[in-house]
């Protein structure tokens, strides 16, 4: 019995058969052309939106009035979009505590996470004692300044006033050399500001290593040959103490009680001149040729450059009550002692 065709067109060889799949073949030619623009398409938007979402692509190349670049917040910050906040009386020439302007480094595909970074010029009027801390890391060399766990700061160069210095805040663990660069960075641009620098200041290339914390040896206090003030008979729990390792522009000494109480006791010696304005107080006794200039700062010339010697807190609670109230109880001993074995560790001329 002979076969039925269904449809002439199935034969392939017919004129009818031929134009059939030639207009399916383009029908899926369309089809698949459609498909790859709409995965380009999405291809492109994912690309996109993950450039914008983990890049700077697009943003801005300096923040803060020419703080910093884009490129050395996201060496101190890590990588991201970068956008920058003023505080309402913000002004690029302004110093103050409170004259701030916050970079904002952003990433994070679908969890996005935000590390902030602070610029903010800073008078110092009343001595040193506001930056001394010794966790810092300290850098020189034709820049000053210093680096602690959440701060970063350097002085504006010569030529700008004295005790102005740039401050980069951050919460950021590490990144210590970037962050050295970026406060340098900020106090050059500072100094554009103000136009008031004769020189550019340099990139820091190194810094001291951080001090270890340690038993005091109470008969050379914070390592100073020859420190050994008399301390409150009834301060008889532990203590530690922790140095920097270098003295320019500021070494510091901080002596802590157990579990922090108390204000801790801190000696310190800044080396660099521009770190402060300070004038003497007439009315206060000299201490040789060392003068108060601010509370708990004197000032002393050393090889013909002015130092400060800075004495602070040392309070103790748990010895108020007639027993006194400081670590050492004789303050104007302490302040005689870290003046002699402080200006010895600096090659200073007897100043008592």
């Amino acid at each position: 019995m002979r076969a039925v065709k269904i449809n002439d067109n199935e034969d392939s060889g017919t004129p009818a058969g031929l134009a059939e799949r030639t207009s399916a073949t383009r029908a899926r030619k369309r089809r698949l052309v459609v498909v790859t623009l709409a995965l380009s398409l999405i291809l492109a938007g994912a690309t996109g939106f993950a450039a914008y979402r983990l890049t700077n692509v697009g943003g801005p190349g300096s923040v803060c009035d020419g703080a910093a670049t884009a490129d050395q917040v996201h060496d101190a910050a890590g990588p991201g979009r970068i956008s920058e906040y003023k505080s309402g009386f913000y002004d690029r020439t302004g110093v103050s505590t409170g004259n701030t302007c916050i970079a904002t480094v952003t990433s994070g595909l679908f969890e996005t996470s935000k590390k902030e970074v602070w610029f903010t010029v800073r008078p110092n009027q009343e001595g040193p004692r506001e930056f001394a801390a010794g966790n810092a890391r300290l850098f020189s060399g034709g820049s000053a300044g210093a680096v602690t766990p959440d701060l970063a700061w350097a002085l504006l160069p010569e030529g700008c006033p004295k005790g102005l210095r740039a401050e980069v805040r951050t919460h950021v663990e590490g990144h210590d050399e970037a962050r050295a660069r970026l406060a340098v960075a900020f106090a050059n641009g500072a100094a554009r500001n103000r136009s008031c620098a004769d020189h550019v200041l340099p990139a820091p290339t190194s810094l001291s290593a951080r001090g270890a914390e340690t038993d005091p040896d109470w008969n050379n206090l914070c390592g100073l040959p020859g420190l050994a003030p008399a301390k409150d008979p009834n301060a008889q729990w532990a203590y530690r103490q922790q140095v920097t390792t270098a003295f320019d522009p500021i070494w510091t000494c901080t002596i802590s009680g157990p579990n922090k109480l108390g204000l801790p006791q801190i000696l310190a010696i800044t080396t660099e001149p521009r770190a402060a304005t300070a004038t003497p107080h007439p009315d206060a006794d000299p201490y040789g040729r060392a003068k108060l200039v601010a509370r708990g700062t004197y000032a002393a010339t050393c090889q013909g450059r002015e130092v400060y010697f800075t004495i602070d807190g040392g309070h103790e609670a748990a010895l108020a009550g007639g027993r006194g109230d400081y670590l050492f109880s004789d303050q104007k001993d302490l302040v005689r002692q870290f003046l002699t074995a402080g200006g010895k560790a600096i090659g200073c001329e007897p100043i008592l």
